[in-house]
Formats: structure tokens, sequence, C-alpha cells
């Protein structure tokens, strides 16, 4: 679980485009839709808090939850320049979502952007699973998205180029798929070129991800063996039926 280090500086330049906003708003959607008086969000991987921000913005409080420091170094950063009445109603720490452990209780324990995917093996699944279980009040909502493996395996992974820029720097990040179809995982290898405007230095570093492509067979059977009850499926963000042209699926189950 040790990655986002050095990638974490140019997380928010790379995914500026990423609409944060909208997705937020689907979750609320979902959350309001299949449960009552959800007040209180256990957020697995929060990130640079993306997310948190909207929700809280939307009246929920949120404790997030992440790995890496670099990547809650920016989170921070990102609160303390937000409103008090906002930034209060968020608070961050650093844990591995595998081994967390608290005394409080949520109504909902969200993992966005396939935080679930990086969960290589079946004890580590296994792992967060009865984590969010045992940290949910009684009828609250597990929600998350993840690869979806018919997808994945339909329309293969390839090689692709993003470059991003503000006014001071300029990213290009080149990404290569490599894959093990025996453990349903693609090892994903970023190579990031960073160049600061103002004094044309150029940077460049790697970082390797291995992501788990997972089915809803599987999904199910996870979620029923840690006393979950399954509530729905979908197309992350469409709302639609899953099937071989959807990348990234979002589960939804009641403790």
């Amino acid at each position: 679980m040790t990655v986002f280090n050095a990638y974490a500086r140019y997380y928010d330049l790379l995914y500026r485009d990423k609409d944060y906003a909208s997705e937020s708003q689907h979750v609320h959607e979902t959350l309001q839709k299949h449960a009552w008086g959800i007040d209180s969000i256990l957020e697995l991987g929060c990130g640079t808090c993306g997310h948190a921000v909207h929700l809280a913005g939307k009246g929920y409080t949120l404790r997030g939850i992440d790995s890496s420091p670099a990547m809650l170094e920016r989170a921070k950063a990102r609160l303390k320049s937000l409103p008090p009445e906002l930034s209060s109603r968020i608070s961050l720490s650093q844990e591995d979502i595998r081994y967390f452990r608290c005394e409080g209780r949520f109504d909902a324990v969200v993992a966005l952007f396939h935080v679930m995917s990086y969960l290589q093996t079946n004890k580590d699944l296994e792992s967060v699973v009865n984590m969010a279980k045992s940290h949910l009040n009684p009828g609250g909502l597990f929600l998350f998205d993840c690869w979806y493996g018919p997808a994945v395996l339909t329309d293969l992974p390839a090689v692709r180029v993003k470059r991003m820029e503000d006014d001071k720097t300029s990213v290009l990040r080149t990404v290569e798929p490599e894959m093990f179809a025996n453990d349903n995982l693609v090892k994903v290898h970023y190579q990031v070129l960073v160049r600061e405007k103002a004094t044309s230095q150029v940077e460049v570093f790697e970082e390797t991800h291995v992501m788990r492509y997972l089915f809803t067979p599987e999904v199910e059977g996870l979620l029923t063996r840690a006393g979950f009850q399954w509530v729905t499926s979908f197309e992350w963000m469409t709302g639609r039926q899953p099937g071989f042209d959807t990348w990234s699926v979002c589960f939804v189950a009641r403790g």
C-alpha cells in the first residue's frame, strides 16, 4: 500500500479535469436513495480530499483515512484553504485501510476512485470488507467502485499518455500496463516527466500501481460472508447495468 509517494506532488494537477463535484453528487444521491439519516461517513483512501470536500459541503461529517503521508499532506493543505465551518467537518489520519480500527461507528463507509482495486489479495479484500462492516451503524451503507473484470478483459488496458499543465508546471505522464491474467491483476507502470516553467528544470520519476479487477460473483461472496446485505450494483456515474464495456462499477451493500 506504499504508492502515491512522488506521484502525490502532481496528483491534483494530473486529475484537475476529474469532476469531483458531480461524482460526490452521485455518491450523495445513491446514499440517500438507499438509506435514511446518513450523516457520518468513513472514507477509505481519501487521497487529497477531492470528494470529501464536496461531501462535507452537502452536510456530511467525514473521517478520511489514507496510507500515503504525501497525499495526506496535500489534503491538509487543501483543508486549510477552506472556510472553518467546512473544514471542521473533515478529520484525517494516516492509516492502512486493511488494519484500521477505531471506537466510532459511521452511517456510511465509502471507497472511491478504485481504492478497492488496490487490494491485490483475497486476504486484503476480506480484511477491508470486514473492517467496513464492523465500523458501520446498523443499516449503514458500504459503497465502493472498482475496476470491473468483464470490461478489463474485453477492452484490454493499453499504453496511454496524458499531458496537463498550470501556470507553473507541465506534466507528461505515460502509463504502461502489464497484465497478470491468472491473478486478476494489472501492473500499471507510470513514468512522469515534470517541467518547472520558470527554470525549465525537468524531473522524471516512476511508480508502479498494482490494480485488481473484480467480478460481481466474487464481490457478492465477499459481502455476504462479512454479513452485508446486497443492495445494488451499477456503472459508475451512469447507473447503467454493468457489462463488457463497464470499466468502473459501483457496489452498494447494507450492514
